[in-house]
């Protein structure tokens, strides 16, 4: 229902006591429960839209509130949340193909077949249900409860209310009403993302070894903790092997999700209270895109920010005291256990000696144009085998041996309730109080600033409890070498004395409790480019910490040395306002190009006759690239030229060329930000890398000192919008990711990067000053004015001005009020 007068508006919210009475007067929440889909109770909710689509959703509970929301992120992201839930119903083999591949947003699985063994195999042994029935504070909370109750009755109102118009699934049969266990199974899904959901293919494909042919003898039991011989064409995974495929798989940098944020001190700060810039990596198309909004139940809830679609709270955000972001943890959520066989049956295993058969979970799925196909899953005590974690990284599962992957998020439905009690924080030490009380944070830091100047810095994750000491004395020789390399232990599955125990704060057993995580309180600044927490100020390293969290003076990302080098920087100038934060997110420079272009230059100039041999035995005339790398202004705004040329270089380079290489100055723990440095011009590859550059674009028909928007770009509404920033290996703050299609002119379209930006701080007022920017806009529908507005704002590096407090809410030129309401 619209209400489309000021008058009519201002009598149902002109004050704060005039909010209360109308939500007092909204319809009771239905008294329904359990899980059955909500045909009607009354459930309602006022939702006030300003500029670029933002709802501001106003209720009387969190059940309503959770009405409220389910059906504005319907509105504007139908399609997407429906196919999400086809992804954890186990569906999508029946209505896509079992071969296509799903969007990646809610697992890793490769293939549609994959993804639905494992998530119907999730939903038939009625996981999600246990955990929404234990008591919290190990199970979600009441008030979290409600919210999703809500959330799937307002989903469900807005389909039976609307007729669809995106045409990524108008008429489609596969749009359907959700329960709110549809709801808690999508949570599941994310909170499982960095654990199970990666080793989706390698559950789904794991079997017992083929059965022996009768009179066969058993062969030899194997030692407890030790691989058993191969047999067949499986083989142990060679150590060395394994550590640099575990190193690479648990590699925070080859994600598509990643993030930089920072949290200033009030010592630093014009207004003497915290700043904070969040900007998350996220990718932009798919289920796993940000959404705005504010939620408000008055006198208990009042916060604005991003929420990951299907979820019901705000994930990211502020209210008027505290603000804080997220970025991806280095921590490895899981661990291995490697069990030794029973001679006689592949499917049992021994612990302390005594045979311990496998659970069967046997899964039909509906296959579209085809018979259904049944599998088998296997699952132990400690989760379920597993046959490998990334094609890298086999995990055979022999006559003797098999190895079963520990995910304790396969517990935690608690990462929404941590976000609702982040959202009432009112300062940092409440941010910390909040995530130590419901712990449900599966593979993200959190970095927050408020009102009074204070700044934090805690990757406070769930993560299974492996102690070095514990990695030590209980590793195979597999663990051996991938614990110290990646963090992922391999422990004897044999023994009872290497379970994983429990910490006396920790709501769950087998995770660390919240006083082991690395925290850092306080600092004048605090700053995560997604490597681990030694780093969060550059002169107040955290150490100590046990492996599994991540790694102590070792190299930093690019992106981290710029992102240290920049705020340090900004700390130092003092007297910071949002304002800065601002610059600072577009700002686009290339930490890369400040450290190698120069010389790169040099190197090109040195060229013999000014050629350079490519990867195809060509000889390259590269002389021009030569004044276009010392020319180039080492940023990667739309408008800078040589941008473009050192990406597709460097790229090649640091591909081809290890660091040891790379560098005249190699790392040094002792100066982490500006080591390793100066490049070496007779790097191997460096002038092939050169020639490819030159010869790829010149084929293309693209300058070499063509301005970066040209051939960085998204087309939005048949409008082609230029996008500045730049990609992982040039270290640029403002990340953006974009597969290169040389026949579409460049960079045509952003995979993922910048994504639901926010920078926040306080004047002492009673609101805070928050700009914001959702860079691929609030809805998926091409149809909808709010599919490319904000890219549209990005690609000019412009904000959207925060409307957080009520008059700023209600002045607003483009406020329009829905009222809506479940009909009986």
């Amino acid at each position: 229902m619209h209400l489309g007068t000021r008058p009519i508006l201002r009598r149902v919210a002109l004050t704060g006591a005039a909010l209360l009475a109308a939500t007092a007067a909204m319809p009771q929440a239905s008294a329904a429960t359990g899980d059955r889909i909500p045909a009607g109770g009354g459930l309602s909710a006022v939702i006030r839209y300003t500029e670029n689509g933002i709802p501001h959703i106003l209720a009387r509970d969190y059940a309503q509130l959770g009405f409220g929301t389910g059906w504005a992120q319907a509105a504007d992201q139908v399609c997407v949340l429906a196919d999400g839930f086809v992804t954890v119903a186990g569906e999508r083999s029946r209505w896509f193909g079992p071969d296509a591949a799903p969007d990646g947003s809610l697992s890793s699985a490769t293939r549609n077949l994959a993804s639905d063994l494992y998530f119907k195999g999730v939903r038939e042994s009625g996981t999600v249900e246990r955990l929404l029935a234990t008591p919290a504070p190990a199970g979600p909370t009441k008030d979290l409860k409600e919210l999703m109750r809500g959330w799937a009755a307002g989903y469900n109102a807005w389909l039976a209310q609307n007729g669809i118009t995106d045409p990524a699934c108008k008429g489609a049969a596969w749009v359907r009403p959700v329960t709110p266990t549809d709801v808690a199974a999508r949570g599941f899904a994310v909170s499982v993302l960095g654990g199970q959901g990666r080793g989706i293919d390698g559950i789904t494909a794991a079997q017992p070894p083929a059965a022996r042919p009768p009179g066969a003898q058993p062969p030899a039991a194997a030692a407890p903790g030790a691989p058993a011989p191969a047999r067949g064409p499986a083989a142990e995974p060679d150590p060395a092997t394994a550590a640099q495929a575990a190193r690479d798989f648990f590699d925070t940098g080859r994600y598509d999700m990643g993030s930089n944020a920072v949290a200033f001190a009030g010592s630093t700060t014009a207004s003497g209270s915290g700043l904070l810039l969040g900007n998350p990596h996220y990718p932009w198309q798919g289920g796993r895109r940000f959404w705005q909004s504010q939620q408000t139940i008055p006198g208990k809830l009042n916060v604005s920010g991003g929420s990951l679609l299907g979820t019901a709270v705000v994930n990211i955000g502020f209210n008027e005291k505290v603000a804080w972001s997220h970025t991806v943890a280095t921590g490895t959520p899981v661990s291995l256990h490697q069990l030794a066989l029973d001679p006689a049956d592949p499917t049992a295993y021994l612990v302390d000696g005594k045979p311990e058969g496998m659970t069967r979970r046997t899964v039909t799925v509906p296959v579209s144009d085809g018979d259904p196909v049944t599998r088998t899953q296997w699952w132990t005590r400690y989760g379920p085998v597993v046959s490998n974690l990334g094609p890298g990284l086999p995990l055979p599962w022999t006559a003797g041996t098999a190895y079963a992957l520990n995910d304790p998020n396969a517990a935690n439905l608690r990462g929404s309730d941590t976000a609702l009690a982040m959202g009432k924080a009112r300062s940092v030490a409440g941010i910390q109080d909040a995530l130590a009380r419901t712990q449900g944070l599966p593979w993200v830091n959190t970095v927050a600033a408020d009102s009074a100047g204070g700044t934090l810095f805690t990757q406070s994750q769930v993560l299974p409890r492996i102690t070095d000491e514990l990695a030590a004395r209980c590793s195979t020789p597999l663990g051996r070498a991938t614990y110290p390399a990646s963090g992922l232990a391999v422990l004897d599955g044999s023994r009872t004395d290497c379970a994983l125990g429990a910490d006396p704060d920790a709501v769950q057993p087998g995770v660390f409790g919240p006083a082991k995580a690395p925290t850092l309180r306080d600092a004048p600044y605090a700053e995560n480019s997604n490597d681990s927490a030694w780093l969060a100020h550059a002169e107040r390293p955290l150490t100590g910490y046990e492996r599994v969290w991540g790694n102590v003076a070792t190299p930093r990302s690019m992106r981290t040395r710029g992102a240290l080098e920049d705020v340090s920087a900004m700390a130092t100038k003092g007297r910071l306002t949002v304002s800065d934060l601002q610059e600072q997110q577009f700002a686009n420079r290339v930490p890369a190009g400040d450290l190698a272009a120069a010389d790169a230059a040099k190197a090109c100039s040195a060229l013999p006759g000014g050629t350079a041999t490519g990867s195809d035995g060509s000889v390259v005339d590269v002389s021009a690239a030569c004044p276009v790398l010392a020319g180039w202004d080492r940023t990667t705004d739309s408008a800078s030229r040589g941008a473009l040329l050192f990406d597709r270089f460097w790229r090649r380079l640091t591909a081809s060329t290890a660091a040891k290489d790379l560098w005249l100055v190699p790392f040094s723990a002792a100066d982490p930000v500006r080591t390793p440095h100066t490049l070496n011009g007779a790097a191997p590859g460096l002038g092939r890398a050169l020639a490819d550059a030159v010869a790829e674009l010149r084929a293309a028909g693209i300058a070499l000192d063509a301005p970066l928007g040209e051939h960085q770009f998204v087309v939005r509404g048949g409008q082609k919008l230029p996008v500045g920033g730049g990609t992982e290996a040039l270290g640029v703050w403002n990340k953006i990711e974009a597969p290169w299609n040389a026949a579409a002119g460049g960079y045509p379209e952003v995979t993922h990067g910048s994504s639901h930006i926010q920078a926040v701080g306080w004047d002492r007022g009673h609101c805070p000053v928050a700009r914001t920017l959702l860079t691929y806009g609030q809805s998926s529908n091409p149809g909808s004015p709010y599919s490319a507005d904000q890219t549209r704002l990005f690609s000019q590096e412009r904000w959207v001005t925060a409307r957080f407090c009520e008059r700023d809410i209600l002045t607003s030129p483009q406020l329009k009020v829905v009222w809506a309401r479940e009909r009986r």
